[in-house]
C-alpha cells in the first residue's frame, strides 16, 4: 500500500480517470494469439481495484477484437481475487467465436500474473425482432428532490467516506435511506437509486456501455444490507463481489439520470442476490443486472463496542442531526412495482 495520503478528485477529475481507465494500450499478441492489452488504474481511498473498474475495462477490451457494428449485449464474469489500485491490469481477450449475427470474447484480467476476473462477453450486430419490456415503477421522485452523496457524507473526515461523497465519477441519489452510516429503519431486500456521471462523457457508445457497466457494480448489494439491517460503514462487515452479469437491452447515455431498481431474493450460507433492473428518465428498460456477493456480518463484542461508539459521533453530529430532520420523511420506499 503506497504511504502517502490519498487525494479525493474533483468531480471532473474523477470522470477524466473513469473515461481515461477505458484507454487501453493494446500490446502484441501473445504466444497463443490471443489480443492483450495494459488497462490504466488510479488511486483509490481502500488501495483496492474498484470491481466495476475491471468489469468495464475487461468488456471494452472485449469490444476492441469485434467488428464496430457489433455492439456488445451481455457479460458474465468471476472476480477472482482483489486487484490492487497501484499496478496497471493485463487483460488477455481470446476469440471465441465471429457467427453470422453474434460474437462471444473470453477476457482475462491479470495482476501480477494471477488472474483477478474471468469474464464471457456476446456481442450482436443489429436485427429486427419482437420487442417488449418491463415497465419502470411508479411514484418515484425525480432525482433532483433527493440528497446528493456529498450532503449525506461530505463532512464525514474518513478517506473512504470522503471517496463515497465526492470521490466518485458518478452522483448517486438514493430514493431510500442511504446506508452509507447506519441501517434503515425497514428491514426490506428492496432498493433505489438514481444516478449519472457527474460530468459530460464522449458521444462514444462503448463508453456508454462500460460506464452504465461500471455503475452497476456500486449498490447491487444494498437489498441484502437492507434486509439484514447492515450498512456499509458498520465495524466488522465483509463483503465482497463474486460475480457479475449485465444484459444491455437499449442504448443510453451514462451521463444522463438513469434509474436503478433493486431487490435481493435470496441470502444464505454467507452469500446474498441482487438483481437490478436500469431505466432511462424516459422510462426505457435499458439493462438487467445480476451479482451474487459474500456477506459476512461482524462477530464478537469488539464491533459492538465500536459501533456504539461510531454511532455515538455521528448522531451527536449537528450535520447529522439536520439531514435525518430533513429528509426522514422522504426515506422510505416510495415506489411500487
Amino acid at each position: 500500500m503506497p504511504d502517502r495520503e490519498f487525494r479525493i478528485p474533483t468531480s471532473e477529475e474523477a470522470v477524466d480517470q473513469l473515461v481515461g481507465m477505458l484507454q487501453l494500450e493494446q500490446l502484441e499478441n501473445d504466444a497463443d494469439g490471443e489480443d492483450q492489452f495494459l488497462a490504466p488504474v488510479f488511486e483509490q481511498a481502500f488501495w483496492r481495484v474498484f470491481g466495476g473498474q475491471v468489469l468495464a475495462q475487461s468488456a471494452t477490451a472485449a469490444m476492441h477484437t469485434v467488428d464496430p457494428e457489433r455492439a456488445i449485449h451481455s457479460v458474465h464474469g468471476y472476480f477472482l481475487r482483489p486487484g490492487d489500485a497501484s499496478k496497471p491490469i493485463e487483460i488477455k481477450v481470446e476469440r471465441l467465436r465471429d457467427g453470422g449475427s453474434f460474437s462471444a470474447r473470453r477476457s482475462q484480467a491479470y495482476q501480477n500474473g494471477k488472474p483477478i476476473l474471468s469474464m464471457i462477453a456476446s456481442f450482436q450486430r443489429p436485427s429486427a425482432g419482437p420487442a417488449h419490456q418491463a415497465q419502470m415503477p411508479a411514484g418515484i421522485p425525480d432525482p433532483e428532490e433527493l440528497a446528493s452523496p456529498e450532503e449525506l457524507v461530505g463532512h464525514v473526515k474518513h478517506p473512504i467516506i470522503q471517496e463515497w461523497g465526492r470521490g466518485r465519477p458518478f452522483e448517486i441519489r438514493h430514493i431510500d435511506r442511504p446506508l452509507y452510516l447506519e441501517a434503515d429503519r425497514e428491514a426490506r431486500p428492496t432498493s433505489a437509486v438514481w444516478m449519472k456521471t457527474k460530468t459530460a462523457l464522449p458521444d462514444d457508445p462503448n463508453v456508454h456501455r462500460a460506464a452504465i457497466l461500471y455503475a452497476s457494480d456500486y449498490t447491487l448489494l444494498e437489498p441484502i444490507l437492507r434486509r439484514h439491517s447492515l450498512y456499509w460503514a458498520k465495524p466488522g462487515l465483509k463483503m465482497a463481489s463474486l460475480d457479475h452479469a449485465l444484459w444491455w437491452h437499449r442504448s443510453a447515455r451514462a451521463d444522463e439520470w438513469l434509474l436503478y431498481v433493486q431487490d435481493s431474493p435470496s441470502a444464505q450460507s454467507a452469500r446474498g442476490l441482487g438483481t437490478g433492473s436500469i431505466y432511462s428518465r424516459e422510462g426505457l428498460l435499458v439493462a438487467t443486472v445480476a451479482q451474487e456477493g459474500m456477506v459476512r456480518p461482524p462477530q464478537g463484542i469488539r464491533p459492538r463496542i465500536q459501533e456504539t461508539i461510531q454511532k455515538t459521533v455521528v448522531n451527536n453530529g449537528r450535520t447529522q442531526r439536520q439531514l435525518n430532520q430533513k429528509y426522514s420523511s422522504a426515506w422510505r420506499s416510495r415506489y411500487s412495482g
